[in-house]
């Protein structure tokens, strides 16, 4: 218990560090959000007056004339309260709902091709490193190092023009437009058909995650109980499995955590291939329309993606390693 109370601090730290930046940043930038939407206003043939500029401050929430400090403190109980402004580009929505609608198709899409690719990767490299010397482990092994070293965008790309263009899958949206789906099968069934392609390309990109189970294994192969457990005759697939494979996990749960952050940014790129409707198109009209706002919600949700992922993958390991637990039990 005191180990996760440990690394829930050192998170809940990192994000109140991470949510001062958000708020800083752009405040240390040239201009501000207001002074754009004034212009805007201007250009658009709009009265511009000092009590103009004052309601459009108390509308967004964005004070000029009032201490910075004073600012941050009420953007961090802001944040907790769910209040996270109005966004600029999609008045009168607010931030969160305009981030919440892009972030649970990018969830989606990066949730099911890190649970598919974190199963696929830890099969294969469990069965080439077991059988390493194989044609099966050169196959696998040097085409999962091919395929990691080309970037998803250009894998996008490719799936985009050769099944997309064509038409054997759809080139844009979650859901076929006007779609009216006779039962939750039918609506299911036409959310994967839309995201068939997107997926593929960020499980495609990430198949070199083979390589890095392969080494964890061969590691784990060489130690004295996996040489005794054969002695004994205990049988290959328990070794493998039940011994081998469970410690060669650990390093994996770590590294697919990390790799949270790399899928977010990457599955955004690919959106915007694929015209998918996630948090990368939401951000593209954010940059777009200088929506200050906006874009420090999809950064600070970014945040609470990663670090969550994060804190999953130390409790995963909590419970996959004894020795952390007995370490966490006698402190």
């Amino acid at each position: 218990m005191k180990y996760i109370l440990k690394r829930l601090g050192f998170y809940i730290i990192a994000f109140i560090g991470a949510v001062t930046l958000n708020f800083f940043l752009p405040r240390l930038m040239p201009g501000n959000p207001v002074q754009m939407y004034i212009a805007q206003l201007y250009q658009a043939g709009g009265r511009i007056d000092r009590e103009t500029i004052i309601a459009v401050e108390e509308l967004f929430g964005y004070n000029t004339s009032e201490p910075l400090f004073i600012s941050y403190i009420k953007y961090i109980f802001n944040i907790f309260k769910g209040n996270w402004g109005i966004s600029f580009a999609n008045y009168p929505q607010t931030v969160f709902e305009a981030v919440e609608r892009g972030m649970r198709w990018t969830i989606f899409l990066m949730g099911t091709a890190l649970i598919i690719g974190f199963i696929i990767n830890t099969l294969l490299g469990i069965i080439v490193a077991w059988r390493r010397g194989s044609k099966m482990d050169t196959s696998l092994t040097v085409g999962g190092q091919i395929l990691a070293n080309i970037p998803s965008v250009v894998i996008a790309i490719i799936l985009s023009y050769a099944l997309a263009v064509p038409g054997f899958f759809p080139r844009g949206y979650a859901v076929t437009p006007l779609f009216i789906a006779k039962n939750s099968f039918d609506y299911i069934k036409d959310v994967a058909y839309h995201a068939f392609l997107p997926i593929t390309a960020i499980l495609i990109s990430g198949l070199g995650g083979i390589m890095g189970m392969r080494a964890n294994m061969i590691n784990q192969l060489g130690e004295d109980y996996i040489v005794m457990g054969l002695a004994k005759g205990i049988p290959e697939r328990k070794i493998m499995i039940g011994y081998c494979a469970k410690n060669a996990l650990l390093p994996v749960v770590t590294s697919v955590a990390m790799q949270v952050g790399f899928l977010l940014g990457g599955s955004l790129i690919i959106e915007q291939i694929f015209n998918y409707p996630g948090l990368g198109k939401v951000m593209v009209t954010a940059i777009n329309r200088r929506d200050y706002p906006l874009m420090q919600g999809i950064l600070l949700m970014s945040t609470i993606v990663m670090l969550t992922a994060n804190f999953i993958a130390d409790i995963s390991i909590l419970f996959l390693d004894p020795r952390i637990r007995k370490q966490s039990v006698s402190n």
